[in-house]
């Protein structure tokens, strides 16, 4: 059973260990991802892969699809039950798995591929690192950016929306948008490891933290992507 504690009224060691369990579950996370990334890649036929991104409605679809479930698991992952919560993030690891299946097989596919694979990971990490430095450091409370984040969430998600239907490309300064959003989102969830989560709650707390570099992931190497068009 989880714990009523919140981080904030917790003694010394037990936020030390709730932080080590949180990070620890993002890295296993990501590893993750890779494991069953690598896997769908190699498995399923590259015809459905087009599929995911050459119909537009079946790309809208996968979207309204994906954000419903996202919602289940990060509910399953702040379970009062611990299976329950691992269930969630291991059915949102699937999800982003899925997801970027499109994404990374132009990416692998195109000339340079695993370089700008490799750099845009290692960006999203050092610009992870920095964010969550902040976010500890500086003391602030970064709670501020949740109707920010909530805006900017409903406006993007409006804009994909539409250039799906109606064909146009949203371009560099969307992603650029996004980046900054998604770097909006890691701030805000680093902040709520401190201010929001009981010391029980680490595996929701993970897959929050997992969702955000994901989203900052997701632009870097569009933006990468797009550099080598």
């Amino acid at each position: 059973m989880m714990t009523d504690v919140l981080v904030a009224h917790s003694s010394e060691v037990e936020k030390a260990d709730f932080y080590k369990k949180t990070y620890l579950h993002v890295a296993l996370s990501i590893l993750a991802f890779i494991g069953v990334e690598t896997i769908l890649l190699k498995t399923v036929p590259p015809e459905i892969i087009a599929m995911m991104f050459g119909q537009k409605y079946t790309w809208l679809l996968i979207i309204g699809v994906f954000w419903l479930a996202s919602v289940l698991a990060s509910k399953w992952s702040l379970s009062q039950s611990k299976s329950t919560q691992y269930l969630g993030l291991g059915f949102y690891i699937l999800l982003e798995a899925v997801i970027f299946m499109p994404l990374l097989y132009i990416a692998v596919n195109m000339a340079g591929g695993a370089h700008v694979i490799f750099q845009a990971a290692m960006l999203t990490i050092a610009m992870f690192a920095g964010l969550s430095a902040v976010a500890f450091t500086s003391k602030r409370d970064f709670s501020f950016l949740r109707n920010v984040i909530i805006i900017g969430g409903f406006l993007s998600i409006g804009l994909i929306i539409a250039g799906a239907i109606f064909g146009f490309n949203l371009g560099l300064w969307f992603s650029v948008g996004m980046v900054i959003l998604a770097s909006a989102s890691i701030l805000y969830e680093t902040s709520k490891l401190q201010n929001v989560y009981t010391t029980g709650q680490y595996v929701g707390a993970s897959l929050q933290l997992f969702a955000s570099i994901m989203l900052l992931f997701w632009y870097i190497l569009r933006i990468l992507m797009s550099r080598r068009s």
